[in-house]
């Protein structure tokens, strides 16, 4: 079964629940991380493995880390405000529309 992204690199998203946002820079087909990180979300909200999980230069209001969300956890984000975290110009440029788009020499 070829499963298909519903985001793509570059894309501002942000968390259906929780107060933070980001830009994709990359994206796992399915669940790519350890047991104990999976183990450590409460079992509640905890999202099924089978499906996109993206990595975020993510910030909040306090601090800019990097997220690993499910894309069911994930909506676009509208609010047309740039990502302040500091590694996002290593990965990305602004196009004219100011989009996020993967630097030449970032692209494999």
């Amino acid at each position: 079964m070829i499963k298909t992204a519903k985001f793509q690199l570059g894309q501002v998203v942000k968390h259906r629940v929780y107060q933070f946002r980001g830009v994709i820079f990359d994206v796992d087909p399915e669940f790519n991380n350890t047991d104990e990180w999976y183990d450590s979300i409460p079992e509640s909200v905890r999202p099924i493995k089978e499906q996109p999980f993206y990595h975020l230069l993510a910030e909040n209001e306090d601090t800019q880390y990097i997220a690993y969300v499910s894309e069911q956890n994930l909506i676009q984000d509208h609010s047309g405000d740039p990502v302040q975290h500091p590694q996002v110009s290593e990965l990305f440029a602004l196009n004219e529309l100011g989009e996020y788009v993967v630097h030449p020499h970032q692209a494999h």
